[in-house]
């Protein structure tokens, strides 16, 4: 696939973003080396295997920095599945990663004190009502009052229904919680309709804008209700074995230069122009050098490595270190069962849980991976949870999961999860417990301290203006990675691809190639909502506000 006479492509980092570019880049006949400075690829995205867990000549058991969710709206990271080829063991069926998602039909909600409650049970067949259909999500006995409900729903209404210039320009400025307005609202819509958006990327109300939030949340939900199939999909089997590995098999194929163990260390620019970059590989610091140059760094590394240089030729740049303070913690911890227990067919959400977990019951998804034929032996399911508030005090230690030690955090998540599901009928017990797993990005250099290797960026408010766009005043560099400016606006798989591709159509354009550029999707786009985005547009543009009145 490589053309020789191809511009060269250094890509600086090799998760999902890195992985990305080249992707694209290959495709398209550019030469493209990927330095990546861990042992496994894929980044935040990666499944690793837990360290001396497996016996007898077993695996051992797969871990996950945190458990894949690839909502309906993702468009830029699945068609990029699409072109991964798969074959999965003793099958000479020919399938692409993408056959490796598979639906989730409910989503359950779970609390301390009453039995989890199903989200959503099925899909309505039609899209009459559009209101109507997004109260019904609520009507189940959640507490709430017609007033509530009818509050919510006009918030995400008026986000959905809002032209893009009014939601970038005005929404970005508002955090989530002083949208809904939530101060003046009951206990209990406040509980609920706040407390959802931690699991959104680790975002808290009071801090998240509500362009970002509010769009995404009003998507999600029309998902669930409108034809087409589920909002939640998962893949079937670990991330690694089922879509990373063979990704990389496939761009290793065409040509692609991709290593790992491969450190930056510094990015060498002089006279607005990037020189070359200096990695470590195997213990020794060398410098190579491309036409062009693609930076796929999560944020709080790219901006370690912001030199005065760079800000000379960008002075953009020299913003990425504040944006970089806006990151939280999200990471996984695994519970290895001697029995599978399947909860519910999709995720669930913990809404009494202080630490905001969200879990997934792995097993039932995976049919091609037998958990007995991992680590002893002894595992039959396997539940993935995600630890989203890593600041708010928990219920056994009265501690901050960021202040406990690797034991405290493994005794406290599982009497989180037992106290929320265990009403009425016992759903977890201790003995059930073979071995469990936390996140290898979670690091206690001293039993005082905690540190997250990889946090998380979230989109507070004034943020947008912090973030980059994916080229730069710097002629051959180039920015990919999550907190790039997408029309995803959320840092996640999909908007590290979205960004990656935006790099890679910059780059089309500046070397003047013949080759057709990268698919950019507009996010978060329904037709039928087009009027009313166009009626706010006119309204916007002669400085009028959003009329609810609209819709009738």
């Amino acid at each position: 696939m490589v053309g020789k006479d191809r511009p060269s492509v250094i890509v600086l980092g090799g998760g999902i973003a890195g992985m990305s570019a080249a992707h694209e880049l290959m495709e398209r006949g550019f030469r493209v080396s990927v330095y990546e400075w861990r042992t496994i690829p894929g980044g935040k995205a990666r499944s690793m295997p837990v360290p001396n867990s497996g016996t007898n000549g077993r695996p051992d058991l797969p871990g996950e920095h945190g458990f894949r969710f690839f909502p309906k709206f993702y468009k830029h990271v699945t068609d990029t599945m699409k072109r991964i080829p798969y074959q999965r063991p003793n099958s000479t069926e020919r399938l692409t990663v993408f056959d490796n998602l598979i639906e989730g039909t409910n989503l359950g909600l779970a609390f301390f004190n009453r039995p989890m409650l199903p989200f959503l049970t099925e899909f309505p067949q039609t899209i009459r009502g559009w209101r109507t259909l997004l109260k019904s999500l609520f009507d189940n006995k959640l507490g709430l009052s017609e007033k509530d409900v009818d509050r919510y729903v006009n918030c995400l209404w008026q986000v959905l229904t809002s032209c893009d210039e009014r939601r970038l320009l005005d929404y970005q400025r508002v955090a989530w919680w002083d949208f809904l307005q939530a101060e003046k609202q009951s206990a209990e819509f406040r509980h609920i309709f706040t407390g959802l958006t931690r699991i959104l990327v680790a975002a808290r109300a009071k801090e998240a804008n509500a362009c970002t939030v509010g769009t995404v949340a009003a998507t999600v939900m029309l998902d669930m209700v409108l034809p087409g199939g589920s909002a939640d999909r998962l893949l079937n089997g670990p991330t690694n074995d089922v879509w990373i590995n063979p990704w990389l098999t496939y761009l290793r194929q065409g040509g692609v230069d991709y290593r790992l163990r491969a450190k930056v260390e510094h990015i060498h620019c002089k006279n607005g122009r990037i020189q070359g970059v200096t990695i470590q590989e195997e213990g020794r610091s060398h410098i190579v050098t491309a036409d062009y140059y693609i930076a796929a760094l999560p944020v709080e590394v790219m901006a370690e490595l912001i030199t005065e240089d760079l800000i000379e030729g960008d002075p953009l740049l020299g913003r990425l270190p504040e944006l970089a303070k806006n990151v939280e913690w999200m990471n996984g911890v695994q519970f290895y069962l001697k029995e599978d227990v399947p909860i519910i067919h999709g995720h669930v959400i913990y809404m009494d849980s202080p630490w905001a977990l969200t879990s997934v019951s792995q097993a039932q998804f995976w049919p091609h991976f037998k958990m007995s034929n991992f680590g002893n032996g002894d595992v039959a399911g396997i539940i993935s949870i995600d630890v989203s508030d890593w600041k708010t005090p928990g219920i056994v230690f009265g501690k901050p999961a960021m202040h406990c030690t690797s034991e405290q955090i493994k005794i406290e998540v599982w009497e989180q999860l037992k106290r929320s599901l265990n009403q009425g009928e016992t759903i977890l017990s201790d003995d059930m417990i073979v071995h469990w797993y936390l996140d290898e990005d979670i690091q206690f250099p001293n039993p005082h301290e905690v540190i997250n290797m990889e946090p998380l960026l979230v989109n507070h408010v004034h943020t947008w203006n912090l973030r980059p766009n994916a080229y730069t005043a710097i002629p051959n560099l180039f920015l990919a990675s999550d907190y790039v400016r997408t029309n995803t606006d959320l840092a996640t798989m999909e908007g590290a691809n979205e960004a990656a591709r935006r790099a890679v159509n910059c780059i089309i354009e500046r070397s003047s190639i013949d080759a057709p550029p990268c698919k950019i999707w507009d996010m978060y786009d329904y037709p039928l909502l087009s009027a009313w985005r166009s009626n706010d547009r006119s309204r916007f543009h002669k400085g009028l506000p959003w009329n609810g009145k609209i819709i009738g």
